[in-house]
C-alpha cells in the first residue's frame, strides 16, 4: 500500500504505538489487514508473512490470535496460492466485507488454538487519547475545528423549491454545502441554494461555467447532448469528492452525481440520501423503450440510453441509500418505505386564466416521450385548436392536419385545458401553473402529480383514454366544435 500520506487520501485513524492508541494518518489499516488475513485463512491461502499486534487487547481478532498488522515500510501481510484467486473488498455504512473467490475447492486453515479451544486473552485494553484525559497533547483532536470539520455534507446540482422547503424544515441540516456556483451572485435561479443554513459553502464556479459554455453549443435534444451532460456530471462528482473529509459520514447527493460517487467508492463507509431529479435509469429506460415500441416511427424515443455500468451503479447506490427525497409521486412509490415524499411547491393562484378559453395547450416540445403521438390522435378525433409551447422535434410535418394556434403573451390565455400525456415527465411545473389559474389538466401518472383537484389522469400510451378524457373536459366547457 506504500506510505500512508494525506496526498493518497489516507485519513487520521487509530494506531497502536508503544501500548497506546493514538490518532495518526493511516491508523486503523489493521482492520483491513486483519479481515484479509482471516479471509485468507478461511480460503486456504498460504500465509507468507503476517505479524500480530504488540498488544492483544486491541480488538476481537487480536484476542483470538487472528489479527494482522501492517506498518510502512517493514511490517507487511503477504499471501499466495498455487491457483487463480481474487479478492473483493466492500465497505458499507456499517460493515467491512472481504471476500476471496476461486474456482478451486480449498480447505480452510484452522484458527490458532490450544487444546481445541480458541486462544483468548484477558489482557487489559490499551490506553487511548479518548481515555487519558490529557487534552493539551498535540495528538488530541479538538471538536469544531478545521481538523474536525463536521459530520454531514450536501452535494447538489440544480436547485428545486421543494429542496429548499425540505432544507428549511431541517433547521441546521449540514456542515458543508458543495454547489455548482453562487446562484444569487450570478443571477441563476436554478442554483439558488440558501447558504445560510450551512457552516461551510464551496462552489465549483469555473467547472460550472465551462459546463454551461460547452452544452450551450449542443442541440436541445439528442444523444450527443445527453453524453456530454453525463461527462460533466462525472467531472462535478469528482470535484465534490475531493472536497470531502473522512468525518463527513452522512451525505445528501444529487441523483445525477450518484453513479459516479458510487463507482468511485466515495459513498463507502457513509450513510447517504439521494435528491431524486428523475426516475432511476432502469425505470426511465423501460418507459422510453415502451414509447419506442408503441411508436417505432419516432425519431426520439430510442435515441439515447445510458451505459449499462452507469445504470447498474445507480441502482446499487439507490438500493444502499437511506432515503430517496422527492416530490414526484411516481418516484416516491418506487422508493416505498425509504421515500421522503415532499409536497410540490404550488405557484400563487393567478385567477381563472382559462375562463372562456377555446384552445388545448400542450406544454412541451413535440416529442414521442411527452405523449405527442397520443395527443395528435386525440386532436384529430375531436377537431380542436392546439397550442404547442416547445419546438417540433419529431419531424416538421408532425402536426399536419391539426389546427395549430400561436401561443399568447401569457401561455394560459384562452386555454380550455392543458394536456401532457407523457411517458416521462419529472418537472411538471407548467401543470401546476395551469391548476393555479383554474385550467383543467389531463396528465399521466408518470407526471407524478398525485391526487390534485383539477387533474384527470390517463394511462401513458392510451390515445383512446386520452380522447375520452379530453372530450369530457371540453364538453363540460361546451367547447367542442359541431
Amino acid at each position: 500500500m506504500g506510505r500512508t500520506t494525506a496526498g493518497k487520501g489516507f485519513a487520521v485513524g487509530r494506531e497502536l504505538r508503544e501500548g497506546c492508541l493514538i490518532p495518526t494518518l493511516g491508523g486503523g489499516l489493521c482492520q483491513l489487514s486483519g479481515a484479509i488475513y482471516n479471509a485468507a485463512l478461511e480460503a486456504g491461502l498460504e500465509i507468507v508473512e503476517r505479524h500480530a499486534h504488540s498488544h492483544p487487547g486491541v480488538g476481537n481478532l487480536a484476542a483470538v490470535g487472528r489479527d494482522a498488522t501492517v506498518f510502512w515500510n517493514y511490517v507487511d501481510l503477504r499471501l499466495r496460492a498455487p491457483f487463480p484467486w481474487r479478492m473483493e473488498v466492500e465497505l458499507s455504512s456499517t460493515r467491512l466485507t472481504v471476500r476471496i473467490r476461486s474456482l478451486k475447492t480449498v480447505v480452510a486453515r484452522p484458527a490458532a488454538t490450544r487444546g481445541g479451544r480458541a486462544l483468548l486473552t484477558t489482557a487489559p485494553q490499551p490506553g487511548s487519547c479518548a481515555s487519558c484525559g490529557i487534552s493539551a497533547c498535540f495528538r488530541h483532536l479538538k471538536p469544531d475545528t478545521d481538523e474536525n470539520p463536521g459530520r454531514s455534507a450536501w452535494l447538489v446540482d440544480e436547485w428545486w423549491p421543494e429542496w429548499a422547503a425540505h432544507l428549511a424544515q431541517l433547521g441546521s441540516p449540514a456542515d458543508l454545502l458543495l454547489r455548482p456556483l453562487d446562484g444569487d451572485r450570478w443571477h441563476k435561479s436554478n442554483y439558488a441554494w440558501d447558504a445560510a443554513t450551512f457552516r461551510q459553502v464551496r462552489s465549483a464556479t469555473l467547472l460550472t461555467l465551462r459546463r454551461a459554455w460547452s452544452t450551450r453549443r449542443l442541440r436541445e435534444q439528442g444523444a450527443e447532448r445527453q453524453r456530454a451532460l453525463l461527462a460533466w456530471d462525472e467531472r462535478l462528482a469528482r470535484h465534490y469528492a475531493r472536497q470531502l473529509h473522512p468525518e463527513h459520514t452522512h451525505l445528501v447527493v444529487a441523483q445525477n452525481l450518484l453513479p459516479f460517487l458510487w463507482r468511485d467508492g466515495v459513498l463507502g463507509g457513509r450513510t447517504f440520501d439521494v435528491l431524486m431529479v428523475r426516475l432511476p435509469m432502469h425505470a426511465l429506460q423501460a418507459q422510453l423503450d415502451e414509447a419506442a415500441r408503441l411508436h417505432p416511427e419516432s425519431t426520439t424515443c430510442a435515441d439515447f440510453r445510458a451505459p449499462a455500468w452507469m445504470a447498474d451503479a445507480e441502482a446499487q447506490g439507490l438500493t444502499a441509500a437511506d432515503h430517496w427525497i422527492t416530490p414526484h409521486q411516481g418516484i416516491a412509490a418506487l422508493a416505498g418505505q425509504r421515500a421522503i415524499s415532499l409536497p410540490w411547491k404550488m405557484p400563487v393562484a393567478s385567477g381563472a386564466a382559462g375562463e372562456g378559453g377555446k384552445r388545448v395547450v400542450f406544454p412541451a416540445s413535440t416529442l414521442g416521450r411527452k405523449g405527442a403521438y397520443e395527443l395528435r390522435e386525440a386532436a384529430r378525433a375531436l377537431d380542436v385548436e392546439l397550442v404547442c409551447l416547445g419546438p417540433i422535434i419529431e419531424r416538421a410535418d408532425f402536426w399536419q392536419g391539426i389546427q395549430l394556434g400561436a401561443a399568447a403573451a401569457s401561455w394560459l390565455d384562452g386555454a380550455a385545458a392543458v394536456v401532457l400525456p407523457a411517458f416521462v415527465e419529472h418537472r411538471p411545473r407548467r401543470l401546476f401553473a395551469a391548476l393555479a389559474a383554474g385550467v383543467p389538466v389531463i396528465a399521466t401518472p408518470q407526471c407524478g402529480l398525485g391526487k390534485l383537484t383539477g387533474v384527470t389522469e390517463v394511462p401513458a400510451g392510451d390515445a383512446a383514454a386520452l380522447t375520452a378524457a379530453l372530450r369530457a373536459v371540453l364538453e363540460e366547457g361546451k367547447l367542442l366544435r359541431v
